[in-house]
């Protein structure tokens, strides 16, 4: 039926039917990313930080990851991101430095090595364009083994320098002076 009510009544009724303000929003926005932060132990800090991924899809959603990239992540049978990929690759790909800790086998190096190569875009024929130092040769090799399943299909050369004299042999005698 017709509801027949005064403007006083109106606004009255108005006023007590709240609409969410922006800042009320974005206030629950951020509840909600902290309670995923601890529900998953990402602990982090500094000021105007991404938010966390929930899944890898939200990679080439969001961050329009290279597709092979994508299938290749699938390919090796991950399927939901670690907590340090979690927080540290969005941070990469909207190029933040990053200092993060995180317990051997916990995906460290996926989460360095597809900023990295998305940063890259695309392969070029300039010579070295990134740099991954690493302490030992034991984890530099893991980190090359890695890149190379990561990268395969994009055209990406990924090699791996342990000795200065081989890099000069192998790549040539500019190669040197070059990089």
């Amino acid at each position: 039926g017709i509801r027949w009510m005064s403007s006083l009544e109106a606004k009255i009724e108005d006023a007590s039917v709240k609409k969410p303000t922006a800042e009320r929003l974005e206030r629950l926005r951020k509840e909600k990313i902290n309670r995923f932060r601890n529900q998953h132990k990402i602990n982090v800090q500094g000021t105007d930080l991404p938010d966390p991924i929930a899944t890898f899809e939200q990679l080439q959603r969001e961050y329009k990851v290279h597709p092979k990239i994508m299938e290749n992540i699938q390919a090796a049978g991950f399927q939901v991101p670690t907590p340090i990929q979690m927080q540290a690759i969005p941070v990469m790909l909207h190029g933040r430095e990053l200092l993060a800790s995180a317990p051997t086998g916990s995906g460290k190096t996926l989460a360095f090595c597809i900023p990295l190569l998305t940063h890259l875009k695309q392969p070029q024929n300039k010579g070295f364009r990134a740099l991954i130092i690493s302490p030992t040769r034991e984890l530099a090799s893991q980190t090359h083994r890695e890149l190379v399943k990561l990268a395969e299909g994009t055209g990406f050369r990924i090699r791996m320098i342990h000795k200065a004299a081989e890099a000069a042999k192998k790549f040539g005698p500019k190669s040197s002076k070059k990089f």
